[in-house]
């Protein structure tokens, strides 16, 4: 990932030190804030599964955002109220961002815009010579135990990028900085483009008889698992999700970005292997699960690519362009060139 020079102010102005790990200075902490910890911790996993079996499983990433938010308060808490400062004005206005994207991203299907469903499918019939890949991978992909790969690599896209922020942000607050810009920008072009075009998955251009039964098995795993509850909570989440948001794929996008931001950080070649299949397994699961088409994983690498391309570049472009009005006005720089 291209480096920038200095975090932005906004999402926090992050300087280059990175801060202690959360298990620092355990040694000057009292008695009473070792003894805090594990009752907060406890009360927050009470809190957490209670609202999972009232609500169902969070899918929605401000949400799961709130719950890595409040562990970080936790750990924060017994450190001192000097680290909880910290914490809030780092986290807080990356929190008000994605929150403001939550709350109009139901634009996206209530502005009257066409929903896009017979396009998609024949640009994918097209790539595939004359045959859709979901219903072909429908058709001959049908282990358990792919099954049950295919809905561990689906989930953890709700829970991945918030637990990434979240050690950064434990270990480098510049790198984690830069990590969560990219994260708004590629969570707002998203947006804009299910404003500008809602796109039915495959699975419910199924429904509308558009394609040939295509059947919706993203969860299908959690039976093979033995945990045929957690399928039922993810079920009753998603269903409260934008149905027309195809198009990019943000499954693939945030696995293709989590993946260019942690392969710098990756020291085996093992990590780096899996790091790679896990941005190339992502799509595959989605096209075989009837969530997207090939078309939409496409375009869902190519918006994590162009963030990670242009993002630094505009934040060179605004800090120079700064400095040439604070020139111009005769001020001291805000920071050195």
């Amino acid at each position: 990932m291209t480096a920038v020079d200095s975090p932005a102010p906004v999402l926090a102005a992050a300087g280059p030190a990175p801060v202690q790990p959360a298990g620092a200075g355990t040694e000057g902490r009292s008695r009473g804030a070792r003894l805090l910890t594990p009752v907060l911790w406890t009360a927050l996993g009470i809190a957490f599964a209670a609202t999972c079996a009232v609500r169902g499983l969070p899918t929605d990433r401000l949400v799961l955002l709130g719950w890595v938010l409040a562990g970080l308060v936790v750990s924060a808490a017994t450190h001192g109220w000097r680290r909880v400062v910290r914490l809030l004005a780092d986290w807080l206005p990356l929190a008000a961002v994605l929150l403001a994207y939550d709350a109009t991203r139901g634009l996206a299907d209530g502005l009257g815009m066409p929903v896009h469903v017979r396009e998609l499918a024949d640009a994918d019939r097209w790539l595939g010579g004359g045959v859709l890949p979901t219903v072909w991978l429908q058709e001959h992909v049908q282990a358990d135990w792919w099954k049950a790969l295919a809905t561990l690599i689906y989930s953890s896209h709700f829970v991945l990028t918030p637990v990434v922020l979240a050690v950064l942000w434990l270990r480098d607050r510049a790198r984690w900085a830069r990590c969560a810009r990219l994260v708004v920008a590629l969570s707002l072009a998203g947006l804009v483009t299910y404003v500008l075009y809602p796109a039915a998955p495959p699975w419910l251009a199924a429904k509308q008889e558009v394609i040939e039964p295509v059947d919706r098995i993203s969860s299908a795993g959690w039976a093979v698992l033995g945990l045929p509850r957690a399928g039922v909570l993810l079920d009753t989440s998603q269903g409260q999700v934008n149905l027309v948001a195809a198009v990019p794929s943000l499954h693939t996008a945030f696995a293709v970005l989590m993946c260019i931001v942690l392969l710098p950080l990756a020291r085996r070649s093992w990590q780096r292997v899996s790091l790679v299949a896990y941005a190339l397994l992502m799509p595959l699961v989605l096209v075989w699960s009837g969530e997207h088409y090939v078309v939409d994983t496409l375009l869902g690498a190519a918006y994590a690519c162009a963030v990670v391309l242009l993002v630094p570049q505009a934040g060179r472009a605004v800090r120079a362009g700064t400095r040439r009005a604070a020139r111009a006005a005769g001020r001291p720089l805000p920071w050195r060139a």
